[in-house]
């Protein structure tokens, strides 16, 4: 037992054998003080992290390592801006929250020793604050946004040169492999003919490498009661995301054991008092990346005099402050950031066209709340969609079911009112209003009981029409997966949670499936005489395993032939835009260039090849070539070995294992192969992926399930510290709720 003078009565914590708590107390605030408790006994560390992250601190703990994140992050001004918004907390919201901090504290404080990685540090930890929460909600805007707006640089860039038929056929807004909530696949736009665009020669740019981008999201979809024996609806959910030691979320159950009661059962984020995903027992729901278009480019027009920039009602003085950056043995450094009214400049780049702030959601007053709380007792998907609609968050893809059988679809977040503007590309504010305010919740997009009693997101594109012009393209990710997802849903006619398991472990390779067939046709009779290496590569990939499953070697080679080409082909269409902006420039291929190259790889065009190669045929067997010399520089052994596991090993690090690495065997997760990989529902890579996987039906949580990487406890001697990691490596359903009691602990006011 355990004295806590802020609590007004009794709480109980009961952990199970992977250290998963059941939290019980008598209201909400005393619910939040407990939730507080345990996430400051076990992620303290990552807790401190994460808000120093989001303010730009983190050169104050770990030294002048950090100060380029820190100067990145602090033109943001989040401390400042978290003390800003907790003024606009109502009553209900601001008792949680200093509940919940108070909680931490006393967590923290209840250990007897400071975490480990302090002694580590030679540092001390700071008490929590109820800004520090704050902190943590922007933590994920940085994680989920484009907080510079780079992709509208990054196509202003290639905007500015190419023509504008083939700028709009180079950024298509979708393709083929789209699977929509509401409307339907794009149709390709015919390729540029050469009296528009001609590509030139490669010899001044060639070898300029492109990477693949990373998509940070999510998997979520629900099927209505009439698929499920029980009537309830089911909601699966595995958000993808960043993977370390200790992982991001922080499973719980939270029971308000009173006339009102709550009892919440799903994954916590540790430096928040709200249950980010799960059930209510009459509610699931679950999250995913909208990546719609939450930041713009600015264009800046200088004033009159200087210091000033102009605006639709004349020019007016940047308002500058004067951040400093604490350095951990160094002298602080100071940082001036110039704000106009839109957003902060972007000092440390430079546009053609002049200075760019940037306006982004994460910067108003409307970003963050706590009406999550709300969520918590819907009883209903239509009461939990009213409540999504007014959750300020990283607008998210939030698909909810519920006991009665119905479920929904709709966005959760703050959505920008836009002027008439182009908002994919840097645009001159002082000229148009730009943001005019946010949308009212009743404009939201919504889909409730669709005929097909089927819901799905997975960061593609959700809508057309007026449903895509309120959410914008933010590079929202190929369909290929959504569309697996869908197809998957349409299969058969009746569900379970178990059924659902299966789909979030689908690694099958769809999408590289008409790759495969090109390569074998590039690779005929004539292209592998006399070429040993062609022809072994040709054998692997004609017995190719059809999955990104660890021991696929032709998996492996058919990703890399396509990364290769794509990267060629990207290459020789904005050759023109490297020379007028440099080879250095930063270009950004879009999520939907799968489009404008397959029509390319398929149709031909001899316009659209560079001199430097004879013929297509010459560019694809370039490119197996470039595969072969790179396998045959980087090992020793030859490319029958190299299987998808090699390549896909797991990378799941303790954030100071890389400064200590002999401690990384005590500190990170076992190096082991995993399945999956991007454009199929199992998205995996070494240190990125489904940071939890549930289904759940509401009402019938003993039957569903939940597992996530690592473990509930952020101490490498705990016996939580890699408590569940298994089952997640492994794709074993664990119960989602917790087990029985093996630990209780109880909190008393006396």
């Amino acid at each position: 037992m355990i004295r806590a003078p802020a609590l007004s009565a009794n709480v109980t914590i009961e952990r199970d054998a992977a250290g998963i708590p059941v939290i019980t107390a008598a209201n909400r605030t005393d619910l939040a003080f407990a939730t507080g408790f345990v996430h400051g006994q076990d992620r303290f560390f990552q807790m401190d992290l994460t808000r120093r992250q989001a303010a730009g601190e983190l050169a104050a703990l770990v030294g002048e390592a950090a100060l380029p994140l820190d100067r990145r992050v602090r033109i943001h001004r989040f401390r400042s801006r978290a003390r800003d918004l907790l003024a606009t907390m109502d009553e209900t919201e601001s008792a949680v929250m200093l509940a919940y901090v108070d909680g931490v504290n006393a967590g923290i404080e209840s250990l007897g020793a400071k975490p480990f990685e302090y002694f580590l540090l030679g540092a001390d930890p700071a008490p929590w604050r109820a800004e520090d929460t704050v902190l943590v909600a922007y933590a994920m805007y940085l994680e989920l946004n484009d907080e510079r707006a780079s992709r509208d640089l990054r196509r202003g860039l290639a905007k500015r040169v190419l023509p504008t038929e083939v700028f709009a056929w180079l950024y298509p807004h979708g393709t083929e492999w789209d699977a929509p909530l509401l409307g339907e696949p794009r149709a390709d736009t015919p390729i540029p003919g050469p009296d528009v665009y001609t590509v030139p020669p490669l010899t001044a740019t060639a070898g300029v490498t492109f990477t693949e981008p990373e998509i940070n999201g999510s998997n979520n979809w629900a099927v209505g009661g009439e698929l499920t024996a029980t009537g309830r609806a089911i909601v699966a959910n595995d958000m993808h995301l960043g993977i370390a030691t200790p992982n991001i979320f922080y499973r719980a159950r939270l029971v308000v054991d009173a006339p009102e009661r709550l009892d919440l059962s799903g994954v916590t984020l540790p430096g928040v008092p709200v249950l980010i995903a799960g059930s209510n027992g009459r509610v699931a729901w679950g999250n995913t990346n909208s990546y719609g278009d939450w930041s713009d480019a600015v264009l800046i027009r200088p004033g009159p005099s200087e210091g000033t920039y102009l605006t639709p009602q004349g020019a007016r003085p940047f308002v500058v402050y004067r951040e400093t950056i604490d350095v951990k043995g160094a002298t602080a450094r100071q940082l001036d950031v110039r704000e106009t009214i839109w957003g902060p400049v972007l000092d440390d780049m430079e546009y053609p066209d002049g200075e760019i702030a940037v306006a982004w959601v994460a910067h108003a007053r409307e970003a963050i709340n706590l009406q999550q709380l709300r969520l918590e007792a819907a009883a209903t998907v239509g009461e939990a969609l009213a409540v999504a609609n007014r959750m300020a968050m990283p607008p998210q893809n939030f698909v909810a079911g519920d006991a009665d059988g119905n479920i929904g679809w709709t966005i959760a977040g703050p959505i920008p009112s836009r002027a008439d503007y182009d908002s994919h590309v840097p645009a001159d504010w002082s000229v148009s209003s730009g943001w005019r305010g946010w949308l009212s919740p009743e404009r939201y997009p919504r889909v409730v009981n669709p005929a097909s009693a089927r819901l799905w997101t997975a960061n593609a594109r959700v809508a057309d029409g007026a449903g895509l012009l309120l959410i914008g393209d933010g590079g929202y990710d190929l369909g290929a997966r959504a569309k697996q997802i869908r197809d998957s849903l349409h299969a058969r006619d009746r569900f379970t949670p178990a059924d659902m398991l299966q789909i979030q472990l689908d690694d099958r390779a769809l999408f590289l499936g008409r790759w495969r067939g090109l390569l074998l046709t590039v690779l005929d009779a004539a292209a592998v005489e006399d070429r040993p290496g062609r022809r072994r590569y040709r054998d692997l990939v004609t017995d190719w395993v059809p999955r990104a499953a660890i021991e696929s070697v032709g998996y492996r080679l058919v990703r890399a032939f396509r990364i290769e080409v794509r990267a060629r082909v990207f290459e020789m269409l904005t050759s023109d835009v490297r020379a007028a902006h440099g080879d250095t420039a930063e270009l950004w291929i879009s999520n939907q260039f799968e489009g404008p190259l397959w029509q390319i790889v398929t149709q031909q065009p001899a316009h659209l090849l560079a001199a430097d190669y004879d013929s297509w045929r010459d560019f694809f067997l370039t490119a197996v070539d470039e595969n072969l010399r790179y396998f045959d520089d980087n090992y020793e052994d030859g490319i029958e070995q190299r299987n998808w596991g090699e390549r896909n090993t797991a990378a799941i690090r303790h954030p100071l294992s890389r400064a200590l690495p002999l401690l990384s065997t005590w500190l990170d997760m076992p190096r082991e192969p995993l399945h999956g990989d991007a454009n199929m529902p199992r998205v995996q890579s070494p240190a990125f992926g489904a940071s939890e996987r549930f289904a759940v039906a509401p009402g019938d949580e003993a039957n569903g399930y939940l597992h996530m990487p690592a473990g509930q406890s952020g101490h490498p001697l705990s016996e939580y510290y890699r408590a569940g990691h298994a089952d997640w490596v492994q794709g074993r359903a664990t119960a989602f709720l917790p087990g029985p009691p093996q630990h209780i602990l109880r909190l008393t006011p006396d």
